[in-house]
């Protein structure tokens, strides 16, 4: 607030300020808290009390800031998270992570199968990796854990279009011209051929289809979960990762 004559005059005894009032009123505004503890220092005190005062009033101050924020925290609506049922034996939803871009990566899954809860991997662990190989190879381990499932129909969702892309419909183009593209080479062509040969054989019975990212879809926010644990854990295999609850897994930093 800004302030005048007329405030200033209402923190005066017998028309004077003491020395901590001087010190709040030395700037051309001043904020609302300052203008009340300028008006609680109204008195002629002695420099030891002012400052007591000026104390007792920031620790006012604090308690109710303290107080606010439990309030708020407590009644802030919990995030909530879907789950999509689409009628598969099993779905398993993929992500990868990576930290600078070159840099650590590693790709995490989340697999229900009809269990209470669902399994988590997390693993694939990369010094020098993209986000681009890291989809690709939690992309390839839901492929490779769709195999096992012999007979089952699976669902494996996906938030990299570009993974979908290069395995379930480039790939086709690539491999009838010698795994060759107009334009320059096929990044990350091993890994794509090893996942696309697997979705071959696989497509009968398999839909793979893509999950926005960070939309509230519980799968796609463990499988991030894990993607980025495992560039903090540093671990190259699959682990499975042992947990009590999906809201402590959910509280997990994001990717």
């Amino acid at each position: 607030m800004k302030k005048d004559k007329d405030f200033i005059a209402l923190g005066k005894v017998d028309g004077v300020l003491n020395e901590a009032q001087e010190a709040l009123v030395k700037s051309v505004a001043i904020s609302q808290a300052d203008a009340n503890l300028f008006l609680l220092l109204r008195g002629k005190f002695e420099p030891s009390v002012q400052e007591e005062i000026i104390s007792n009033y920031k620790l006012l101050a604090q308690y109710h800031k303290d107080k606010k924020n439990f309030k708020d925290k407590k009644e802030a609506p919990k995030e909530t998270y879907a789950v999509e049922k689409n009628g598969a034996d099993i779905t398993i939803y993929c992500d990868g992570a990576c930290k600078g871009n070159p840099g650590k990566s590693g790709s995490g899954l989340a697999v229900y199968n009809g269990s209470e809860k669902p399994i988590l991997l997390y693993g694939q662990y990369k010094e020098m990796g993209t986000n681009n190989t890291a989809e690709l190879n939690a992309l390839h381990k839901a492929l490779l854990i769709a195999k096992e499932a012999k007979g089952s129909r699976v669902s494996i969702y996906c938030d990299s279009k570009y993974s979908i892309d290069c395995i379930s419909n480039w790939a086709y183009a690539w491999k009838e011209k010698a795994w060759k593209k107009k334009g320059g080479e096929i990044k990350n062509l091993d890994i794509i051929q090893e996942a696309h040969a697997l979705y071959d054989t696989l497509k009968e019975r398999l839909v793979l289809k893509h999950v926005k990212g960070h939309a509230g879809v519980e799968g796609n926010e463990l499988a991030d979960r894990m993607a980025v644990y495992t560039v903090l854990a540093e671990n190259e295999a699959y682990e499975v990762y042992a947990y009590d609850s999906i809201e402590s897994i959910l509280e997990m930093g994001k990717g």
